[in-house]
């Protein structure tokens, strides 16, 4: 039998990012659903992954940027963006990005708090 699969956006160094892939173990062994777990700062996303998965979310980029992180003060702080070249530079930067992020069935949500992903699961 083919099992459904749960995505994770995960920084296994941030506190939020461990608590949310602790409810999504705790929720995935309930529903017996498999876990990938993506380091983004390692692999990644492509714009057109972070597009996707913004559409999933019915989310902006804003949503998901992480403004606070040194690199945007010093880089970008005080400019103005397209969406495309938010996605763009998070894509280049992916420390930009919000996280955790969950990816299951066709939808995505940011798992800041973690109980944001029980909505995954209803």
């Amino acid at each position: 039998m083919l099992m459904d699969k749960a995505i994770i956006w995960h920084n296994p160094r941030c506190r939020k990012s461990r608590e949310g892939l602790k409810m999504l173990e705790e929720l995935a062994a309930k529903h017996g659903v498999e876990i990938e777990i993506r380091k983004y700062l390692d692999n990644p996303p492509t714009p057109e992954e972070l597009k996707e998965v913004l559409r999933m979310m019915n989310a902006k980029p804003e949503d998901i940027l992480r403004k606070q992180e040194k690199i945007w003060k010093e880089q970008f702080k005080g400019k103005t963006f397209t969406e495309d070249e938010l996605i763009r530079i998070m894509a280049e930067h992916p420390k930009l990005i919000e996280r955790p992020i969950v990816i299951y069935k066709g939808k995505a949500v940011l798992g800041r708090p973690a109980e944001n992903i029980k909505a995954l699961f209803e």
